[in-house]
């Protein structure tokens, strides 16, 4: 479906298969949350690789197409929890996979390529659980999510998220 706006607003994510959407969205709900907190809903669990931001839709099928980029399956290890400034819980790998930086530097290669900005600041991936999460009680053991990630995602943000491609 094309969007209808002269704008989509668009990032590349990692999306979770079933089984790996089951882990983490069952890890979430064993946080003690305050009030308050945004608990991120669990069909939107995901790891971006990169935030695109507004892009004309009349470019959404050159994008769509030269995001296309070979990647290796790999495993991820979600082993960390965090709580980041501004309130932000989040899960991520202790260890990043080799497969995964690839990943994001080849996904970078493109949007330059087609003349899309990057974001300058350093990868730190991770799945958001929640905002405005200041004070939030992680369960007492560690997690220990393991997600085999077979491909990537364009997705737009609008009321919500509608994945436009699927890759590979």
């Amino acid at each position: 479906m094309i969007p209808t706006a002269p704008f989509a607003r668009l990032f590349v994510a990692l999306w979770p298969d079933a089984a790996a959407l089951r882990a983490l969205a069952a890890w979430q709900a064993r946080w003690a949350w305050p009030r308050g907190a945004a608990v991120v809903a669990p069909a939107q669990l995901h790891l971006t690789l990169h935030f695109i931001g507004a892009v004309p839709t009349g470019r959404l099928t050159e994008l769509a197409l030269g995001l296309a980029r070979p990647m290796h399956p790999f495993e991820l290890d979600l082993d960390r929890t965090e709580l980041w400034p501004q309130g932000l819980a989040v899960l991520r790998p202790d260890a990043v996979p080799a497969a995964l930086t690839a990943l994001h530097t080849e996904l970078q290669a493109a949007l330059q390529q087609l003349a899309l900005p990057v974001q300058a600041r350093a990868f730190r991936p991770h799945v958001t659980l929640a905002r405005r999460a200041t004070g939030a009680l992680p369960p007492s053991e560690p997690a220990t999510l393991q997600w085999s990630v077979r491909g990537y995602a364009l997705v737009q943000s609008r009321s919500g998220y509608q994945t436009l491609a699927h890759y590979p």
